[in-house]
Formats: structure tokens, sequence, C-alpha cells
């Protein structure tokens, strides 16, 4: 069983930055591929940034691309998603997800999820 766990502070103002980190633990032997996926309020999930299980192979969004910056840190098991020049739009609940397989993919398909944490950007 894996256990992904966000943290980050929820309100911010726009134009600010903020950090989230998600936490894996369990069986991770054969994690690899991590995202970061938003969801707002009556909007699909969508993708925000993905990474490789090296660190190397990076994907963002166009909306957020030039504005966040998603990092790992295999030792400590947590992925990190650093957000600036934020906007009322970047509103949403941020999941954390991870794939059994070495390839980033911006769908949906991937086999664990966190329980989500709700970033809220103030004009």
């Amino acid at each position: 069983q894996v256990q992904l766990v966000e943290s980050g502070v929820g309100l911010v103002q726009s134009v600010g930055s903020l950090r989230l980190s998600c936490a894996v633990s369990g069986r991770t032997s054969s994690l690899a591929a991590m995202g970061w996926f938003r969801q707002a309020p009556g909007k699909e999930r969508e993708f925000v940034a993905g990474i490789d299980s090296s660190g190397i192979r990076i994907y963002y969004s166009d909306p957020v691309k030039s504005r966040f910056t998603i990092t790992r840190d295999n030792a400590r098991k947590t992925v990190y998603l650093q957000m600036n020049s934020l906007k009322s739009e970047d509103t949403a609940v941020y999941y954390c997800a991870a794939r059994n397989s070495i390839t980033v993919v911006t769908t949906t398909d991937y086999q664990y999820w966190g329980q989500g944490t709700q970033v809220t950007v103030s004009s």
C-alpha cells in the first residue's frame, strides 16, 4: 500500500508564492513518475506538472509553465511544487499522484492519489 500526503499553506494573495509538499510512504519501490494535478469547482481534474523518477524529465501544463516548478527528493520520498506569481485562476484543490511507471503522463492514469489540499489565491 502506498500513501501520499500533501501539505502546504492554503491561502495566498495574488502574485504571491506557495510551496506544496507531497510525502510518500508505504511500498514505494515500484513508483517512478510523480505528478501534481488540480481541480477547480465545476471543472475536471487537470494535469499541472510531472516528474520522472530521476528528476530529469519534467513536464508542465501551459497555464503554469514558467511560474511553477516541480522537484523531488528521493531520499526524503517527497515531491514539491513551488508556485510563484499565483493568480486567482490557480485556485483549486491540488492533488499529488504517483504511477507504477517510469513515464510521466498528463492524463489521470496514476495509481495512487493524495487526499488533496486546497489552494486559494485572493485577488
